[in-house]
C-alpha cells in the first residue's frame, strides 16, 4: 500500500511542532481547544453546506481507501489479458468461462463475462466507458469537497481570530492578560492555514491522483477486453497494452 500522503501529513505537522519547540515555545501553546474546534468544525460544516449529505458521507467513508491506496499491478494485468486473448483465439470466448470466475478485479471480471455472453463490441465499449466515467465523476465529487474545505479553512481561521480579538478588546482594563489573549487569538489563523495546506488540500490532490491511476488502469483493461473479444493477435495486444501502461509503469519503476 502507498502511504505517501499520511506520511507526508505527519512529517509536515511534525516540522511545524519542531519549529515551535526550537523557537523556545511549547507545542501546547497552539493546542487550544476553542480555536481548533472552531476551525475544524467550521470547515467541516462549510464543506457539508457545499454538497449533498450522501456525497459528504460517502467521501469520508471512502477516505481510508484513498489514503491506503495500493497501486494496481499493471504488468500482471497485461499478462493476464494477453493470456486470455491467446486462449480465446485458440479455443473461443466460451472457453474463458472458468477463467472469468477466477479474476479478482470486478471491472475486468464483469467485462469479460459480458464479452463471453455475446454482448456487441460497441455495446461493451459503451458499458465499460460508462463505468469509467461514473468512477471518475465520483472521485471528482470527493476531490472537490476536500478542495473546497481547503479554501474555507483559512477564512474560518480569520473569523476565529476576529472573535478572539473582540474578547481581547473587552478586557483592555486588564493589561497583564492582553499578551496571552492576543497570542491565543492568532492560533485560529494558524490552524486555518495549517489545516488547509497540510491536510485538506493534500487529501484532495491524493484523491485526484488515485482517480487518475485507477481510471487509466480501467481504460487499459477495456482495450484488452475488446481485443479479447475481437480475437486479436496476443503479441499485438501485449504491445498495445504495454504502451498504454507505459506512463504508469515508468512511475512505478521510479518509486
Amino acid at each position: 500500500m502507498d502511504f505517501a500522503t499520511p506520511i507526508g501529513i505527519v512529517l509536515a505537522l511534525g516540522a511545524v511542532l519542531t519549529a515551535i519547540i526550537l523557537e523556545g515555545s511549547s507545542p501546547m501553546s497552539v493546542m487550544l481547544p476553542a480555536p481548533m474546534m472552531l476551525v475544524i468544525g467550521g470547515t467541516i460544516g462549510a464543506g457539508l453546506a457545499t454538497t449533498m449529505l450522501p456525497d459528504f458521507l460517502r467521501a469520508f467513508r471512502a477516505l481510508p481507501g484513498y489514503l491506503a491506496f495500493k497501486r494496481p499491478d499493471t504488468t500482471a494485468t497485461v499478462e493476464l489479458l494477453v493470456s486470455l486473448t491467446d486462449r480465446a483465439r485458440r479455443e473461443g470466448l466460451l472457453a474463458l468461462e472458468d477463467a472469468a470466475r477466477d479474476v479478482d478485479d470486478p471491472f475486468l471480471r464483469d467485462g469479460l463475462q459480458s464479452a463471453i455472453d455475446g454482448m456487441d463490441p460497441e455495446d461493451l465499449r459503451e458499458t465499460l466507458e460508462a463505468r469509467i466515467d461514473a468512477r471518475r465523476a465520483r472521485d471528482k465529487v470527493v476531490a472537490k469537497l476536500f478542495t473546497d474545505m481547503g479554501g474555507f479553512a483559512p477564512t474560518i481561521g480569520i473569523i476565529g481570530t476576529v472573535v478572539s480579538l473582540v474578547h481581547v478588546l473587552e478586557n483592555l482594563a486588564d493589561p497583564s492578560s492582553l499578551g496571552h489573549m492576543i497570542a491565543a487569538a492568532f492560533v485560529a489563523t494558524l490552524w486555518g492555514l495549517l489545516s488547509a495546506n497540510l491536510i485538506w488540500l493534500p487529501i484532495a490532490a491524493r484523491v485526484k491522483r488515485v482517480s487518475e491511476i485507477e481510471c487509466a488502469q480501467m481504460e487499459m483493461v477495456m482495450e484488452g477486453l475488446l481485443a479479447v473479444q475481437a480475437g486479436s493477435s496476443p503479441r499485438v495486444v501485449g504491445q498495445r497494452l504495454r504502451s498504454l501502461a507505459g506512463e504508469e509503469e515508468s512511475a512505478k519503476e521510479a518509486a
